[in-house]
C-alpha cells in the first residue's frame, strides 16, 4: 500500500513537472510574439528554439522510456555527425573561430558525450558499459580534432563529472551545484560585457574571447538598458548596434544567449530563459532515473548552457533540439520499470 502511495506521489510530482514545462515554453513563444509586434521583429528563431526543445524533449521521454539505453547511444551517433557536418567556412574565415559555429560544435560534441556517458550508467552490462565509456572518451577528443578546444574541454569535464555522479547518494547537492555552476558563468559573461571586472582581469580574459566578441556583449548590454521592458525586439540586434555593423559581415547576433535576449526581449526574456534551465534541472531532480544518469545528463546540459553563455550555439536548432532530447531521455521512466527508482 505504501508502494503504491509513493508511486502516485511521484506521478504527481512528475506531472507537475511536466505542467510547468508546458507553461514555460509556451510563456518564451508568447513574450517573443509580443515583443515582435510592432516592431518589425523577426521571432521565428525563437518560436523554432522552442519547438525543437519541445520536440526533442517529448522524443526524448518516449524512446528514453522504450530503449534507455540504445536511446542516447542513437543520439550521441546523431550529435557527434551533426557536429562533423557543420560547414567551418558557412559563416566566413573572421566568423568561424571564435565567432562562427564554433560555440554550435562544442555544444553537440558536449551533448554527445553525455548521451554516452548516461547509456553507460544505463547498462547493467560491465563489457558494455567500459565500451561506452571509451567511446564518450572518444567523442570528448575529436573537439581536439574537429578544431574545437572548448568541446574538447567541456566533453572532459562532463566526462569527469559523469565519474563523480557514481559516488554521490543524493542528487539535490549535485543539482544544486550545477545551477550555479551557470550562475557563475552568466554573472561573470554580465560583469565582462557591463565592464565592472578588475583592468587586470578583463584583459586577461579579453584576450581568449576576442576583443570582437566582448564589443557585441556591451552593445548588447547597452540596448538591454535603453530597452529593459520589452527590449529591441526579436532579430534586431544586427540592425541596431554599431559593432556588429561595422566592420566585416555580421551575422546579428552578440554570441551570448543571455545578452541577446535582453537586448532583444528585455528583462522578461532573460527570466523565461532562467526559468526553462531551471525547469529542466527540476526535473532531472524529480525523474526516475538512477542518479548517475540524471547528474550526468546535468551536468552536459549545464555544459551547454555555459557555452550559449559565452558563444552562439543555441542559434543552431540542432542545438537545442539535442538539448530538449537529452532532458527527455534522462527523465523518461524505463517501460520496463514498475516503481520509481530513487
Amino acid at each position: 500500500m505504501t508502494s503504491a502511495a509513493g508511486a502516485d506521489a511521484d506521478s504527481d510530482r512528475r506531472n507537475v513537472s511536466d505542467a510547468v514545462g508546458v507553461v514555460v515554453l509556451a510563456a518564451c513563444a508568447v513574450w517573443a510574439l509580443l515583443t515582435a509586434a510592432g516592431r518589425d521583429g523577426r521571432p521565428e528563431g525563437v518560436l523554432l528554439a522552442v519547438l525543437a526543445v519541445a520536440a526533442g524533449h517529448a522524443a526524448g521521454r518516449m524512446s528514453g522510456s522504450l530503449w534507455p539505453v540504445a536511446a542516447p547511444c542513437a543520439a550521441a551517433v546523431a550529435g557527434l555527425a551533426a557536429a562533423l557536418a557543420i560547414p567551418r567556412g558557412a559563416l566566413g574565415s573572421a566568423f568561424t573561430t571564435p565567432l562562427g559555429p564554433a560555440g554550435a560544435v562544442a555544444a553537440l560534441l558536449v551533448l554527445a558525450t553525455g548521451g554516452l556517458c548516461c547509456a553507460a550508467w544505463a547498462t547493467p552490462v560491465p563489457a558494455l558499459r567500459s565500451g561506452l565509456w571509451a567511446l564518450a572518451a572518444g567523442v570528448a577528443a575529436a573537439g581536439a580534432v574537429a578544431g574545437s578546444a572548448v568541446g574538447c574541454a567541456a566533453g572532459a569535464a562532463v566526462l569527469l563529472c559523469s565519474a563523480a555522479a557514481g559516488r554521490m547518494r543524493h542528487r539535490g547537492a549535485g543539482v544544486a551545484g550545477l545551477a550555479l555552476v551557470a550562475t557563475l558563468v552568466t554573472g561573470a559573461v554580465w560583469a565582462l560585457a557591463a565592464d565592472v571586472l578588475p583592468a587586470g582581469l578583463t584583459a586577461a580574459t579579453t584576450g581568449p574571447l576576442t576583443e570582437r566578441r566582448v564589443l557585441l556583449w556591451r552593445d548588447a548590454l547597452h540596448l538591454a538598458r535603453r530597452n529593459s521592458a520589452l527590449g529591441v525586439g526579436p532579430g534586431r540586434f544586427g540592425g541596431l548596434n554599431g559593432t556588429a555593423s561595422g566592420t566585416l559581415p555580421p551575422d546579428g547576433r552578440p554570441h551570448s544567449a543571455p545578452l541577446q535576449l535582453a537586448a532583444e526581449q528585455g528583462l522578461v526574456g532573460v527570466l523565461l530563459l532562467a526559468a526553462v534551465f531551471c525547469w529542466i534541472l527540476y526535473a532531472l531532480w524529480r525523474s526516475p532515473r538512477p542518479t548517475p544518469v540524471v547528474l550526468t545528463a546535468g551536468a552536459a546540459l549545464t555544459a551547454v548552457a555555459a557555452v550559449a553563455a559565452v558563444g552562439d550555439a543555441l542559434s543552431f536548432t540542432a542545438v537545442s533540439a539535442g538539448a530538449g532530447l537529452l532532458a527527455g531521455l534522462a527523465t523518461a521512466r524505463p517501460w520496463a520499470a514498475g516503481t520509481p527508482r530513487s
